[in-house]
């Protein structure tokens, strides 16, 4: 099984999820038991692919007002009046840290339409309707554009961000890399050794940046 799922330096993406600031910031009703604490992990891991020159791809989410594009789960609320991942409102922007050093605000009209926009050098941004980034969206359409045959992915929230979007990858028979210190706060034993039944690979952020800036090192893949 290992020659199937051995990570591909060369043809390796970052995706992103769920890392706007409604999403992270304290008093947000969207916010997981402390989910900013991997943000610092998040920094260091979008900052080695940036140093890489590889492809970065953030997932966000909008909320429209009246709740017609919003999951099941938080519908009621929305339509109630909950207003987080509004278009246009600091809260749906990228947390500090993350977003590019002066990139512009996220154009929520065309990331909505279903389109990607760039932020920076191999780097952007596009709208998930639901939990997994690839569910409804052209994600693998970009990275099979690419040749990439490796994603890694990371986020804020481990159950309803980076779990769905590692299934859909295998789906897909991409290889994987999850970044348990940067996938949010619900990572536990369970949860990773159920990662590895599916052939995920493990690796900290900070071996991770060495592995991106040193090709021929296996340091850290496990």
């Amino acid at each position: 099984m290992a020659d199937y799922t051995v990570p591909e330096r060369q043809h390796v993406v970052l995706v992103t999820s769920d890392l706007q600031r409604d999403f992270l910031e304290p008093n947000s009703p969207l916010t997981r038991c402390s989910a900013g604490r991997c943000i610092g992990q998040c920094a260091t891991v979008v900052s080695a692919f940036r140093r890489a020159g590889l492809p970065i791809y953030h997932s966000v989410r909008f909320f429209l007002p009246d709740g017609s594009n919003v999951e099941r789960s938080r519908r009621q609320a929305v339509e109630e009046g909950m207003r987080v991942l509004m278009p246009g409102t600091s809260g749906a922007e990228l947390v500090d840290g993350i977003a590019p050093d002066g990139h512009k605000r996220l154009n929520a009209l065309k990331l909505l339409e279903g389109d990607a926009q760039e932020l920076g050098p191999n780097e952007w941004a596009f709208c998930k309707p639901r939990w997994g980034a690839f569910y409804s969206t052209r994600l693998d359409e970009y990275v099979r554009r690419g040749n990439a045959t490796t994603v890694v992915v990371i986020g804020s929230d481990f159950e309803c961000g980076v779990r769905p979007t590692v299934y859909e990858a295998c789906a897909r028979d991409y290889r994987v890399i999850v970044v348990p210190d940067a996938a949010g706060c619900q990572v536990d034993d369970i949860a990773l050794n159920q990662l590895g039944r599916l052939g995920v690979y493990l690796i900290g952020a900070d071996a991770l940046s060495l592995w991106l800036a040193n090709p021929r090192s296996e340091q850290g893949v496990a």
